[in-house]
């Protein structure tokens, strides 16, 4: 009897550890959900329209003085970049009657070529200029010589802007749509560039926007939003013919707007 209530113990001992195991291991539950790897993206509903009514806040204005057009490309094809950017630039349409001399140190033309909509990316649209005379690589011997020549245009003239069509570089879209890896827009827009005395050359290039929403600056009643445009040209493409600079040259745009 004794023997039996002994092996008896060692059975339900056995039983409890085994199920106290299987309790552990919980063997027979369901797997948990795979971790989904999909980009989550999130977009609002913002609208922003160009407008030049000051006061008027329903209506946006292009702050050019915290804004920036910059540029980058290896010295050389094989070094670090060489860097730079344009000290004039507008967001403007520019139509042959409106690129001329402006008799002006302000914006010659009202930057008001444009309009986004955050969630309807059919309806966003662009244009804008750089002047290319206006290039500003922190080295005087390059902006006021080599590359004036090289862009084939003129030397600044003091209290004038120049939008003639040897000294401006446009892009104007063609169509934006939802990049479908990031919370921004791919955006298919015209690069036109006249250099010198040459044709006009008109390339269709490819870019990412992105967009950094609308938000109350501190200590105002204003809000600012931006919007950055990153893409590549070929400067071949072009005509310009210059060791020093790779063919690829990358650009961004960063521009910002108000609506005070």
């Amino acid at each position: 009897m004794k023997r039996f209530n002994k092996i008896l113990m060692i059975a339900l001992i056995f039983i409890s550890g085994y199920g106290l195991v299987a309790s552990c291991t919980h063997k027979n539950d369901p797997l948990p959900a795979s971790v989904s790897t999909a980009v989550k993206i999130s977009r609002g509903t913002h609208v922003h329209l160009a407008g030049v009514v000051l006061g008027d806040t329903s209506q946006w204005k292009f702050d050019k003085v915290h804004s920036a057009v910059n540029w980058s490309s290896p010295f050389l094809e094989v070094g670090a970049d060489l860097t730079g950017k344009f000290n004039q630039f507008g967001v403007a349409d520019l139509k042959d009657a409106m690129m001329l001399n402006y008799i002006t140190t302000k914006q010659p033309v009202p930057d008001t070529s444009w309009a986004f909509y955050e969630n309807e990316p059919a309806k966003t649209h662009f244009a804008g200029y750089i002047q290319t005379n206006q290039v500003n690589t922190g080295e005087p011997g390059r902006d006021g010589g080599c590359l004036i020549t090289t862009f084939g245009t003129t030397k600044i003239v003091a209290g004038t802007q120049n939008l003639t069509a040897a000294n401006v570089a446009r892009i104007k879209t063609t169509s934006v749509a939802f990049d479908a890896a990031s919370s921004g827009y791919i955006v298919t827009f015209d690069f036109t560039w006249q250099v010198g005395t040459g044709p006009a050359v008109t390339q269709s290039i490819v870019g990412k926007l992105s967009y950094i929403p609308e938000t109350l600056v501190p200590g105002t009643t204003n809000s600012e939003f931006g919007l950055k445009l990153e893409f590549q040209i070929n400067k071949a493409d072009f005509g310009i013919i210059n060791t020093e600079v790779a063919d690829k040259v990358s650009i961004v745009v960063n521009a910002n707007f108000n609506n005070k």
